[in-house]
Order: structure tokens, then sequence, then C-alpha cells
């Protein structure tokens, strides 16, 4: 988990807040969600649009924008309930930045591929709890909204675009490479409880596979 917060331009910035009733009124919404909104939330901003229009980035049918949500929690975070239900009723990329109430911040996304009638969203990433006043970076430098995207969720997850790689290829690394982690975490953890020796060999020639392959989707 990294410590990372954005510079966002100050030319994209939009600054509008949005109702939580804007979100979970939907029919779609469940009641479990829509409580979550509730007891959450204080207060979401629509702070930053990045597009062609503010950043002179030439965008795409899956990227034609990305937006900087800044959301206020009531309490010690805000679930990812709660965020992945925004991400669907956008129909363009969001980075998160979330503050709670020790003035602490963190950064969370996902990797969202539009072109079907509802978003498809993988996991969510996110920085670590870092100071509210904590320096921030300028963006990545990139020639396009799609390769900005990938670069802004890089830090986050891991896993960076690849030459050429197309936001799909990646969405499959990025979900291959969270199952290895899963895997390699499990298998680090028979290794510390195996007894016998012979089954400790095995399990660190496993483990050493299982990282190999983890780095190949890095």
């Amino acid at each position: 988990m990294t410590d990372l917060l954005y510079r966002w331009p100050a030319a994209a910035k939009f600054g509008r807040q949005v109702p939580k009733t804007k979100f979970y009124q939907q029919g779609t919404v469940s009641t479990n969600v829509r409580e979550k909104f509730i007891a959450e939330i204080q207060r979401i901003t629509w702070a930053y649009k990045l597009a062609e229009s503010t950043i002179n980035l030439p965008g795409s049918v899956e990227v034609p924008e990305i937006q900087v949500f800044q959301i206020d929690a009531k309490g010690d975070d805000v679930s990812e309930l709660v965020l992945a239900a925004m991400d669907k009723a956008v129909q363009t990329p969001i980075i998160f930045e979330i503050t709670r109430f020790d003035e602490r911040i963190r950064m969370a996304a996902t990797l969202k591929q539009l072109g079907c009638s509802a978003p498809k969203l993988g996991n969510y990433y996110t920085t670590g709890w870092q100071p509210e006043d904590a320096d921030r970076q300028p963006l990545p430098t990139t020639i396009t909204l799609p390769a900005l995207y990938a670069a802004l969720l890089q830090p986050l997850s891991g896993v960076s675009a690849r030459p050429g790689e197309e936001l799909p290829e990646v969405s499959a690394r990025l979900e291959a490479a969270r199952k290895l982690e899963r895997e390699i975490a499990a298998l680090e953890r028979k290794l510390r409880n195996e007894p016998q020796l012979n089954r400790k060999v095995e399990l660190r020639r496993t483990l050493k596979i299982k990282q190999a392959e983890l780095e190949q989707q890095r």
C-alpha cells in the first residue's frame, strides 16, 4: 500500500456538491447500501473533471473523462459498497478521495470498464491514510486520458499498463495479480504452521513459483 496524493490541475476544478440522494434513491440501490450512504457520508463533492476540454488530453469510448470525487466521511471510513454504488451510477471513471474525522485522507479507485449497460468494476485499490495536508505529486505525464487513467491507478494496484495494452487487458492482469496475492498469502500461512521438513520444502518451491508468476503480471 502506497502513500500518494495527486495535485489536480486548477483548470480541471469543478467544485460542485452532489446530494447523496442522487445515488441512493435509484431503484437499483439496496436498502443496505442506502443505509450506508446515510450513516457513512457527510458530503460528496465532484471536485475535478479531467477531460479534453479541461486538461487538453483526448479521451476514448472507454475513458471519455475522469472524475475526482472528494468524500467527507461521518466516521472513520466509507465502505466499498458505497463507492461501487457511485461508480455504477456515473458513466466515467472516478478517483475517490476520502477524508475522515481526524483530518486524514486516502485515495481509492477501481479499474472501471464501460461499454455495457452497467459499468464493469474490478477490485478497489487504495493508498494508506495520510495527513490531509500531505504533499501532493503532479499528475503522470501522458498524452491521452486512457493512458492517464492507467497511470493514476498504477501506484495503487502495483500493475502498470504495457505498451499497446488496452484497459480490458490491464484489468485481466489486475485480477490475476490479486488472485496470486491471495494464493501467496495462503502458502505463507501454511509454511509458518507446517511442522514437517519435506512438506516445508515443497511449500517453499510452490511459493517461489507463485511469486515469479506475480512478478510477470506486474
